[in-house]
C-alpha cells in the first residue's frame, strides 16, 4: 500500500513557509542507503524471459537484444549495467512498448502474469505512466520546453485519473514536495529552463511516481550530472521507491553508481546477459572478465593519485556482424580457442550466482579478478 495520499486525497495545497523551505532544503542531503530501504518481498511484479530484439536494417539485422532474462520482486532494485550499445535501453523501450514498428521482438515480458508483448495500443496506453514508469536519460529534451512543470506532471495524472485539474495540479505539489524541491507552490509555475540539471531530474523522478506505479525503469538518472548531484538522486530514488511501494530497475553504464543503490545486479554486453547475481556478489566474486574489467576501471579513492585508469582494451562488437564464440573474446585476457569458436551459456557457478564464462573458475580462483586487465607496467 502507498504510503502517500491517493489521488482522491489530496494534500492542503498551502505554500509552506520559511521554515519548511530550509527543512525541505536539508532534506535533500539526507542520507538514504539500501540497507534503509524497505527489502524486497516475495511477490513477482515483472518477468522477462528470452526477450530478443531485433532491427532490420540494409547491412543486416541489429542484434540489439539476445536472450535476456530476469525476475523482479516488489520492492526490489534490480541493477542493468553495461557499456552504451549493450542494449539495456533497447529492453526497457520493450518493457514501456516504446521501440518502433520495425523492431522484432520476440520472448516473453509478464506484469502480474499479463503478457505485455502483443496488446493493443489502447491497453499498453492504460499501463505505462501508470503501472510501469520511466525515468527517461535526459530530462531537458524529455521535458517540454513551453509548458510549465505544474502542467506536464498535472497531464500525467490526468491521463489516467477522472479527476478536476485542481486536484491534479495539487498532486503534482505534492510530488515535488516529496522528491525534495522546496517551495513547490511556486515552482508549479516554472518552466524546465529555470531548473538546474538535478532539480529537472527530480521532476522526471516526480512524474514517474505520480500515479503510484509497481515498476519504476530509470534509464540512467543520473547523466551528465556531477557526483554530489547524483548521490543526492540516488538517495532520493531510494526513498521514494519505499513511498510509493515500487520495484526500480537501475539502467547504467556505472557499476559504481548501483553499488549501494541495487539488491542484485545484471552485467550485459553485445545483447546478452553475461552474469547475475547479488551486488554484493557482483563486486566482490566477478565470474566473467568483462564484469571484472568494469570493476577494474573504476578510480580507487586510496589508490595511487597519478595512475592512469585502468580501460578494457579494444571496442564493443558489431551487432550487426557478432564474432563467433564469445562475443567478449576479442577483448578478453583470457581468451582461448574455445571461446573463440563456442559462446557459452548463462549457466549457475555459485549459489544464485550466473556467468556466461569457459573460464569462471579461473577468475574464482584469482585473488584480485581485475588484475588480469592490469598492463604490463603493472604487472600482475
Amino acid at each position: 500500500m502507498s504510503l502517500t495520499p491517493p489521488i482522491n486525497t489530496p494534500a492542503s495545497p498551502t505554500p509552506p513557509g520559511e521554515a519548511a523551505v530550509t527543512e525541505a532544503a536539508e532534506d535533500v542531503h539526507t542520507a538514504h542507503t539500501l540497507a534503509d530501504a524497505e527489502p524486497p518481498s516475495d511477490e513477482e511484479i515483472l518477468a522477462v524471459e528470452d526477450l530478443t530484439v531485433e532491427f532490420p536494417t540494409d547491412d543486416g539485422a541489429v542484434q540489439a537484444v539476445r536472450g535476456l532474462s530476469y525476475r523482479l520482486r516488489a520492492r526490489e532494485v534490480l541493477g542493468i549495467v553495461g557499456e552504451s550499445g549493450s542494449g539495456k535501453s533497447v529492453s526497457s523501450m520493450a518493457i514501456m512498448g516504446l521501440l518502433p514498428k520495425s523492431a522484432r521482438i520476440r520472448g516473453s515480458i509478464r506484469y502480474r502474469g499479463t503478457e505485455l508483448l502483443g496488446l493493443r495500443p489502447k491497453q499498453q496506453r492504460a499501463l505505462r505512466g501508470r503501472r510501469i514508469a520511466m525515468i527517461f536519460q535526459d530530462p531537458m529534451t524529455s521535458l517540454n520546453p513551453v509548458r510549465s512543470i505544474g502542467d506536464q506532471l498535472a497531464e500525467a495524472v490526468l491521463a489516467h485519473h477522472l479527476v478536476p485539474r485542481r486536484q491534479a495540479l495539487a498532486r503534482a505539489r505534492e510530488m515535488l514536495d516529496l522528491v525534495g524541491i522546496p517551495q513547490a507552490e511556486k515552482r508549479l509555475r516554472a518552466y524546465p529552463h529555470e531548473f538546474s540539471g538535478g532539480m529537472r531530474q527530480r521532476v522526471m523522478i516526480a512524474m514517474a511516481i505520480i500515479n503510484d506505479p509497481d515498476v519504476i525503469i530509470a534509464d540512467e538518472p543520473t547523466t551528465a550530472l556531477d557526483v554530489t548531484v547524483q548521490a543526492q538522486i540516488l538517495e532520493k530514488l531510494l526513498e521514494v521507491k519505499d513511498e510509493v511501494n515500487a520495484a526500480i530497475l537501475m539502467i547504467t553504464h556505472d557499476l559504481g553508481v548501483i553499488a549501494g543503490m541495487a539488491h542484485r545486479t545484471l552485467v550485459m554486453y553485445a545483447g546478452k546477459p553475461v552474469e547475475v547475481a547479488g551486488t554484493d556478489q557482483v563486486f566482490y566474486e566477478p565470474r566473467m572478465p568483462y564484469t571484472a574489467g568494469l570493476l577494474g576501471s573504476i578510480p580507487a579513492l586510496d589508490g595511487d593519485r597519478d595512475a592512469r585508469l585502468r580501460p578494457i582494451g579494444g571496442s564493443p562488437p558489431s551487432l550487426i556482424q557478432l564474432p563467433v564464440g564469445c562475443p567478449f573474446s576479442p577483448r578478453c585476457p583470457l581468451a582461448t580457442d574455445e571461446c573463440r569458436t563456442d559462446e557459452p551459456a548463462l549457466a549457475e557457478v555459485g549459489d544464485g550466482h550466473l556467468a556466461a564464462c569457459h573460464h569462471h573458475e579461473r577468475l574464482a580462483e584469482a585473488e584480485d579478478a581485475t588484475a588480469f586487465f592490469r598492463t604490463a607496467e603493472e604487472g600482475r
